[in-house]
C-alpha cells in the first residue's frame, strides 16, 4: 500500500514545545481554557488539547456528548505549546479537574503524539488493560487498513503507555489512554488539523470517534453499568 505523507508537524517537535511546572501555571496562561460536563460516572478527558495536541479535546468532547459520559479538557489556544506530563494533573489545584475526578469511576483519556519513525499507529494504553483491549478491538473493526491499533504495551514506547498511577486516567483505579498519531487528526486534503479553524473533519477521525462510541456503548464494555 502505497501511504501519503499526513504531514510535516510533529506534536513533540524538539524546540516547539516548551514545559512547565505544574497545573495552576498551565491554567494561568492567557487563553488556556478548561471544559467540564459532569454526567455519568465513565469520563472522557483530553488534558493536552487545543494548541498542543491538535484535535484531541475534539475526538474527547464528541465522544462524551454522543455517550453521555463526564467530559473535562484543557484547551491551549493556537500558538501555546506547554506541555505538563500528565503526572502532574494532581487534584487539589483545579476545582473543574477535582469534580471531574470526583464524578468518575473509569476513564478514557484522549492524547496525540508525534513521531517521525511511525504516523500510523493509534496506542491503547492505561492500567485497565481489559477495557484497553475492549476499544483497541473495536478500533480495529472500523480503522483503514493503513492504521495499526496496538493495545501490546510492550510494543509502546514507555512514555506514552500510560500506566502511571498518578496519571489521572488511572485515578480511578484503572482507565484506558489512546495516543493519535497525527495522521488521523491530520486533514490531508484541506492540510491543516481536523476541526480547525472552519477546517473540515478528517474521514478517518470521524471513523475514529465513532470506533470509540462504539466501544463505550458496547454492553461487553467493562464499565457499562457503572454509568447512570
Amino acid at each position: 500500500m502505497t501511504r501519503r505523507s499526513p504531514t510535516p508537524v510533529d506534536d513533540r517537535a524538539p524546540g516547539r514545545v516548551e514545559p512547565i511546572e505544574g497545573l495552576a501555571e498551565l491554567l494561568a496562561l492567557p487563553g488556556v481554557a478548561e471544559e467540564l460536563e459532569v454526567r455519568s460516572t465513565v469520563g472522557v478527558c483530553a488534558l493536552h488539547g487545543g494548541g498542543l495536541e491538535r484535535a484531541t479535546e475534539v475526538v474527547a468532547r464528541e465522544v462524551a456528548d454522543r455517550t453521555g459520559a463526564s467530559y473535562y479538557a484543557v484547551v491551549q489556544p493556537d500558538g501555546c505549546r506547554h506541555h505538563l506530563p500528565s503526572t502532574r494533573f494532581t487534584t487539589g489545584t483545579s476545582e473543574r479537574l477535582d469534580a471531574f475526578l470526583d464524578r468518575v469511576d473509569t476513564v478514557l483519556s484522549i492524547h496525540g503524539y508525534g513521531r517521525h519513525d511511525d504516523f500510523w499507529a493509534v496506542l491503547v494504553g492505561g492500567a485497565d488493560r481489559t477495557a484497553a483491549h475492549h476499544v483497541a478491538g473495536h478500533l480495529r473493526g472500523v480503522l483503514p487498513d493503513e492504521y495499526r491499533v496496538v493495545d501490546d504495551v510492550e510494543a509502546m514506547p514507555r512514555s506514552l503507555r500510560g500506566l502511571h498511577p498518578a496519571n489521572p486516567v488511572n485515578r480511578a483505579g484503572g482507565g484506558v489512554q489512546v495516543e493519535l498519531p497525527p495522521s488521523i487528526r491530520w486533514n490531508r486534503d484541506h492540510r491543516d488539523w481536523s476541526d480547525r479553524d472552519g477546517t473540515p473533519r478528517a474521514e478517518h477521525l470521524q471513523i475514529l470517534i465513532d470506533g470509540l462510541v462504539a466501544a463505550l456503548e458496547d454492553p461487553e464494555w467493562p464499565s457499562a453499568q457503572g454509568g447512570d
